[in-house]
């Protein structure tokens, strides 16, 4: 099952739909798809090094704007935001978390940013704790710029033999990212 997807994500990496395709899962991450964009950035970039940067650029933009929508989903859905304070145990303290976002929240911004950790926490987080909005956007855009655009180069000038790697063992670095992802859930939870 896991070969069958991979083949489907490395065709629609070299299909005319792929860059839309981009646009909407970094978009999506960023406020409610549970699916990093690297998924498709990753594949794309080893289909067509030549446009690496162009992929990058188009991930970014398409996941700050997505956590422009994320932001808002915090403003405006306050239920969700007091779910995320009482799933890291903080049920009562609103008051005391936006004192802690207002001052540690460009840290968290620029720290996740970089991460494999789904965006989309920090993005209605924020937007829960009306956190200023200029410097999340400036924050998230160098951030998940600085994020893509590593990936990218990455990918660009060492793909092919990363690729030949990555498929030989295909299920064992699966289950390492998986366990990054649960690991990065953790610490969210033991810090915050």
């Amino acid at each position: 099952m896991l070969r069958k997807l991979y083949d489907w994500v490395m065709t629609l990496a070299r299909s005319p739909r792929a860059t839309p395709a981009l646009a909407a899962v970094s978009f999506a991450e960023s406020s409610f798809f549970p699916v990093p964009p690297d998924v498709m950035l990753a594949p794309m970039v080893l289909a067509r090094p030549d446009r690496a940067y162009f992929y990058a650029f188009v991930c970014t933009a398409a996941s700050v704007v997505g956590g422009m929508l994320g932001y808002a989903i915090g403003v405006f859905l306050e239920p969700i935001g007091l779910f995320i304070l009482k799933l890291f145990g903080h049920p009562e303290g609103r008051e005391e978390f936006q004192r802690w976002f207002d001052q540690f929240g460009l840290w968290v911004i620029l720290a996740k940013g970089l991460t494999p950790i789904p965006y989309k926490l920090v993005t209605i987080t924020a937007g829960f704790a009306r956190f200023d909005v200029f410097t999340f956007i400036w924050a998230s855009i160098l951030t998940r710029g600085a994020r893509f655009f590593i990936v990218a180069s990455v990918l660009k000038f060492a793909g092919p033999a990363m690729l030949a790697e990555f498929e030989r063992r295909l299920t064992l670095y699966s289950l390492l990212l998986l366990a990054v992802f649960i690991s990065g859930f953790i610490a969210l939870k033991v810090f915050l």
